[in-house]
């Protein structure tokens, strides 16, 4: 490392130190900063006693219940208490919960009897990173209601004890509902205000889960018939939608920054709040078509059958990251009730697995969610179009993950072979003309570096050799590694997917942790043997490209250096993220030195140098450009200067 590369790094370091002092924040933005991140904290705490409150309003009413059942009969105190405060609906503020199961081959869940909502769904085929049920919604950490006026009075369906209505008769009274294959059932939750039996009631609030088996897709429609006189008039009513999402994942960074709400407009593009930080945002518009809580493999994702009305959707960090759960998310939506007649309002529930083909099916672009690279269409295509395929052909085979990504390395590999041969017999070409160059460069030692690299560059163009000629293939496989580095993380298929050391090739494969929880700065607290061999073999690779582009290191000491750092940079940035993408970009870089190898072995480098020759000797013909420069300054009189 000569004094001008030393200089250069020292000068680099020095502006990226000076670009930070001059770029931080003033202390009127770290205020306004330490503002926004406290009201953001009191939201957090608001949603999540929120959801709280719910469960222990539930087990207030229940204990008041309890208590107060003897005297019922004997003092209208109690039943006068509720009427004022819920009217009509005051007849169902008490009751027993009661839990009722719905479930097929991939899903089950369970919708209490408070609320009518569902307070459970449980995905059969998936576990947690620790082995545990996985549950999209859990009773705890939930919430999901309506809220409306009454005589104007507030209520809240959350408070509300709904019955059970079987409109499938096969299953009437039973508590446990299990389908398969085509089938399909529905089952009811009702309100039937201003009485407690069910009898002749032509008004009632319904709930109705339509669940099909093979399918992670349930009907939801909200039903208010006969309430024209109970519900009083107004454009909407509200739905107050909140989940706490569970962690499920080893590594609990990378979940969080592939978590956010996600949403779509009607006829539009897919869109999400910001994935790294807390965002409220509130959706312009009355067209909102679907809006999902997405984390980074699984989705719940309400869809309107017509649109919602700008909702508000907010996505927050845990107010300390260690905390053991993922985001707080939260949705407040207008949905359009038409007062003075009945209002049927369908909607459906996408509870399940983030994988490309099962969400292409709905069609409604939620398979859009997954991060493949839609903002440059040439990534979008290479995951679309080569990755899932293979993925999923092999897949379905039962083939392991490891096995594929290897197989998937060298289909690649053979359609960039002739892209890769070119690279080769470029970089030979340059090879042979090195002590040429040498001589070009020893001659015009003292001269200005614009004449040594007229000299050189007449060089290259009298023997036929193209420099940029290595830069075009790099160019060309640019996209496949940016696409590779989308996809990875965000591949379900390689959720829990065991190869060799890695217990999940979606997550880190630590073979060491650091003990007492130490942590080195931008790297962890652990090393990744995946991200550490494909930093080896990176390394490698840079020496090899090196030497077999010849000049490279004595007209460009600086960058050269420059290449061997970048490995270094990405042993810190992999070794906390997926194993099976280190394991692609090693699998790619064995492949690269064997094709370097046998490349090598089939050309010779003497007749190549032959061939050079002779393109010396023929006549350097004029590019269409200079020649048309030429006539231009004939025509003016101009006589240009001789080479």
């Amino acid at each position: 490392m000569n004094r001008n590369t030393i200089l250069g790094i020292v000068l680099i370091f020095a502006i990226l130190i000076g670009y930070s002092y001059l770029t931080r924040p003033s202390k009127e933005e770290l205020a306004k900063q330490k503002s926004r991140h406290d009201s953001l904290v009191q939201l957090q705490k608001k949603l999540e006693d929120s959801i709280r409150t719910q469960e222990v309003s539930r087990r207030i009413a229940d204990s008041i219940q309890q208590a107060t059942a003897p005297a019922k009969d004997t003092s209208g105190n109690r039943t006068q208490q509720l009427h004022d405060q819920m009217g009509r609906f005051a007849v169902a503020a008490e009751g027993e919960e009661k839990l009722y199961s719905m479930e097929n081959e991939f899903l089950k869940i369970k919708v209490s009897s408070k609320g009518g909502r569902i307070v459970s769904a449980l995905l059969k085929q998936y576990q947690t990173w620790d082995s545990l049920p996985l549950e999209l919604i859990s009773r705890d950490s939930s919430a999901f209601g309506f809220t409306f006026f009454s005589n104007n009075r507030v209520i809240r369906t959350g408070d509300l004890y709904f019955k059970p209505f079987w409109p499938d008769q096969r299953f009437r009274d039973k508590d446990s509902i299990f389908i398969s294959g085509n089938d399909s059932v529905s089952f009811a939750m009702r309100v039937y205000p201003g009485a407690d039996t069910l009898g002749e009631q032509n008004s009632y609030l319904e709930f109705k889960y339509t669940l099909r088996g093979n399918d992670y897709m349930t009907g939801y429609t909200v039903s208010f018939i006969g309430l024209g006189q109970a519900v009083d008039p107004g454009n909407f009513i509200v739905l107050d939608w909140k989940n706490k999402l569970s962690r499920k994942e080893k590594g609990v960074k990378y979940e969080r920054m592939n978590s956010s709400v996600y949403y779509k407009y009607f006829e539009d593009k897919v869109d999400y709040i910001s994935e790294t930080k807390d965002e409220i945002k509130k959706l312009k518009g009355e067209r909102v078509k679907w809006i999902s809580f997405k984390d980074q493999f699984f989705s719940t994702v309400l869809i309107a059958e017509t649109n919602f009305s700008e909702p508000t959707v907010t996505s927050l960090y845990p107010p300390d990251k260690a905390m053991n759960y993922n985001k707080m998310m939260a949705a407040e939506i207008d949905v359009p009730y038409t007062p003075g007649r009945d209002n049927i309002i369908p909607m459906k529930l996408y509870m399940g697995p983030n994988k490309y083909y099962t969400l292409k099916k709905y069609k409604l672009d939620m398979e859009r969610q997954i991060p493949l690279g839609y903002s440059f269409f040439l990534l979008s295509w290479i995951n679309i179009y080569a990755v899932i395929p293979v993925f999923t052909f092999f897949g379905d085979l039962g083939w392991n993950y490891g096995i594929i990504i290897l197989i998937l390395t060298i289909l690649l590999k053979i359609v960039l072979f002739p892209i890769a041969y070119k690279t080769y017999v470029s970089s030979a070409r340059m090879r042979v003309l090195k002590p040429e160059i040498d001589e070009i460069n020893e001659k015009h030692k003292k001269d200005e570096p614009m004449k040594k690299q007229q000299a050189i560059m007449d060089l290259y163009k009298r023997a036929g050799v193209n420099p940029m000629a290595g830069c075009i293939p790099l160019l060309l496989q640019m996209p496949i590694l940016i696409a590779m580095f989308r996809f990875f993380p965000s591949s379900i298929e390689l959720r829990q997917q065991p190869f060799l050391w890695a217990d999940d090739l979606s997550s880190y494969d630590a073979i060491w942790t650091f003990p007492n929880g130490f942590t080195i700065p931008w790297y962890g607290g652990h090393v990744s043997l995946f991200a550490l061999l494909m930093t080896i073999s990176s390394i490698i690779y840079t020496r090899l490209n090196d030497q077999m582009m010849g000049s490279s290191s004595t007209q460009l000491p600086g960058m050269k250096t420059m290449m061997y750092l970048m490995p270094v940079m990405f042993l810190f940035w992999f070794n906390d993220f997926s194993s099976g993408l280190s394991y692609y970009y090693l699998l790619a870089n064995l492949l690269t030195f064997a094709q370097i190898f046998i490349i090598r072995a089939t050309i010779d480098e003497q007749k190549l140098h032959a061939q050079i020759e002779q393109n010396r000797k023929k006549p350097v013909k004029k590019s269409g450009f200079q020649k048309r420069l030429e006539d231009m300054a004939k025509k003016r009189g101009y006589q240009m200067p001789r080479k």
